[in-house]
């Protein structure tokens, strides 16, 4: 069995029966079957991602989803550039239905994840990360769009550069008054 793809995010018009929580708003997808998701988007412009949706198989199965302004429409700020995803994510040592499982049955919290990691990737604190670690080549005086998602399962993550500002213009598809952090 496969499991379901749910859009984060998503305002999906009279198709929300196929929205991916398996044996929610669906079956999950059959071993050897094949399901077409086709819904419209309206409205939404910005950074979302998708994810598996069966209990914790998410940990492991998910992307960015960018829904760009229609062609020949200017962004609502100046254009970036260069645009860049990333994706937060988790790294379990153990299987993750292991760990749900174990939570569940002695109602306790859930066992934390081993690492966190920049699209796939672990950081730099961890051993097992020496040489493949996130990088990010910048052009000093260049704007870049930073795309983040945090597609971590219980953590609220959080983001910053070193000695640098951010100017947050958008969130979860939705374009905000720019405000500096």
């Amino acid at each position: 069995m496969f499991p379901s793809i749910h859009r984060h995010g998503i305002r999906q018009l009279r198709s929300g029966w196929a929205d991916g929580p398996a044996y929610i708003t669906q079956c999950p997808i059959q071993t050897g079957q094949s399901y077409v998701y086709n819904y419209t988007v309206v409205g939404q412009r910005g950074t979302l991602f998708w994810h598996a949706h069966i209990s914790w198989l998410r940990a492991s199965l998910y992307g960015p989803l960018i829904i760009l302004p229609k062609l020949n429409v200017p962004y609502p700020f100046t254009k970036p550039y260069k645009e860049v995803p990333i994706i937060f994510g988790e790294w379990f040592n153990t299987d993750p239905e292991a760990i749900i499982a174990q939570a569940t049955q002695t109602g306790g919290g859930p066992n934390v994840s081993d690492a966190y990691t920049f699209n796939g990737l672990p950081g730099p604190l961890y051993n097992c990360s020496a040489e493949d670690v996130f990088k990010l080549k910048v052009k000093p005086g260049k704007t870049y769009l930073l795309r983040l998602i945090n597609a971590a399962l219980n953590d609220e993550l959080f983001f910053s550069i070193a000695n640098h500002t951010l100017t947050v213009v958008e969130a979860d598809a939705i374009y905000v008054k720019p405000f500096d952090t």
